[in-house]
């Protein structure tokens, strides 16, 4: 298991101490700073065992590690903002093929069955060229958007 050190300059001390004392923050916040601050083995810190924090936080010590790791690797600045949230990925239906498959769906079921499936619809989506790839759950999630 590797060990991080902390060691805070003065003004980031004095930062964390702020965040404890005023203003409103996330509890995320809150409990970064204070684990940042009983870890700090500078001059200004007052260096705390990993068991003592994780007693006093009531958390577990993987969490004490990670936020460690974050701020040695990441920076003080990134150890106390959230991480940011990983981009949308891009819709593969649009409205056109939204249309069609919801008059795909309303159309009569294929020769013995009763009613259309979620993948004969995902299948006839692709033989009729409508799209080159699609999932019947992705055609499920179209369909029940719109009832």
């Amino acid at each position: 298991m590797v060990k991080y050190k902390i060691i805070l300059t003065k003004t980031e001390h004095e930062q964390l101490i702020d965040i404890i004392s005023k203003g409103v923050h996330s509890s995320q916040q809150y409990r970064t700073a204070y684990i940042l601050l009983h870890s700090d083995e500078g001059k200004y810190g007052d260096k705390i065992t990993g068991q003592e924090i994780s007693k006093f936080l009531k958390i577990s010590m993987r969490m004490i590690d990670r936020v460690k790791q974050r701020c040695v690797e990441g920076g003080f600045e990134a150890c106390l903002e959230r991480k940011p949230s990983e981009e949308p990925k891009e819709r593969k239906i649009d409205g056109d093929l939204e249309a069609h498959l919801i008059a795909l769906s309303c159309s009569e079921a294929p020769k013995g069955f009763t009613r259309w499936s979620l993948r004969m619809l995902a299948d006839k989506a692709i033989e009729l060229k409508y799209v080159e790839s699609i999932s019947h759950e992705t055609v499920r999630k179209a369909l029940k958007k719109t009832s």
